[in-house]
């Protein structure tokens, strides 16, 4: 029992000041490694580089430092980085298998940063989710949704699935469809919806916008109306134009066709 506690007391006095060293090393390289980080972003920041790039470049910068500090510290607790550069060779194989997924998000950021199909501050749609997006980073996509929820979609699947983006295009434009009463003129319901589209401020000149009967419903006369607005007003201009069309029908006598329940008694 007493030679198992010298033991353990020469064990503990040769390693202590390595293991020591060691935490020391790591703590501090941490903390350089993020000062580092910050110095990265705001250089790119003062040089006015791509904010989609600056969240990308600098999550990789300190992926990358923190795997030299980790075989640092290896080496600090009398690893050699030799064997130690060999073990994750030898160990690469089944790394892969178990990172598959962090290796394509890996490689669909990568994807991302090359093509771009989207950059920080786009409205888009993919994977089911809509928002802005508020960082590209290196394995995941962080969304804002419009009610401010924060959506994270990894970067492999991003990059291989359908993705729309609302905002890549100067225009876009507003389709609505109003349905009016048979009874009602025609000439003076595409009249009313015309006014109201030329009187939104957020219509543009250019493409001129269009009001055409687009249907022959049971209970309505469908007119489809076309309307063209700068990207970023496209939802201003498009609950203007909703509100202020109920208003003017009901100004001019046309009725909007609604289900009517008729009840029978005898």
């Amino acid at each position: 029992m007493e030679k198992n506690i010298e033991k353990f007391k020469d064990v503990l006095i040769e390693y202590a000041p390595k293991v020591a060293a060691a935490l020391l090393l790591l703590i501090i390289g941490l903390w350089v490694i993020g000062i580092i980080t910050k110095t990265v972003k705001k250089l790119m920041e003062k040089r006015d580089i791509d904010t989609s790039l600056r969240g990308f470049l600098g999550s990789l910068v300190n992926w990358t430092l923190k795997i030299f500090l980790l075989v640092t510290v290896a080496g600090q607790l009398g690893v050699e980085t030799t064997s130690f550069a060999a073990i994750i060779a030898a160990a690469g194989l089944a790394i892969g298998m178990a990172l598959q997924g962090s290796l394509s998000n890996f490689a669909g950021g990568a994807l991302i940063m090359i093509f771009r199909p989207f950059k920080v501050g786009d409205y888009i749609e993919a994977q089911g989710e809509q928002g802005v997006v508020k960082d590209i980073q290196i394995f995941t996509t962080k969304l804002n949704t419009v009610d401010n929820k924060e959506v994270i979609i990894p970067n492999g699947i991003l990059s291989n699935g359908n993705i729309i983006n609302y905002s890549s295009e100067e225009k876009r434009r507003v389709d609505l469809t109003f349905g009016v009463s048979y009874d009602a003129d025609i000439k003076q319901t595409r009249k009313v919806l015309l006014s109201v589209i030329e009187n939104t401020p957020f219509t543009l000149k250019n493409p001129e916008p269009v009001v055409l009967v687009g249907e022959l419903a049971d209970s309505s006369v469908n007119f489809i109306t076309r309307t063209w607005v700068k990207s970023s007003d496209y939802w201003d201009a498009y609950f203007h134009i909703i509100e202020n069309t109920k208003i003017e029908l009901d100004k001019a006598g046309i009725e909007i066709p609604y289900p009517h329940s008729v009840e029978i008694q005898k």
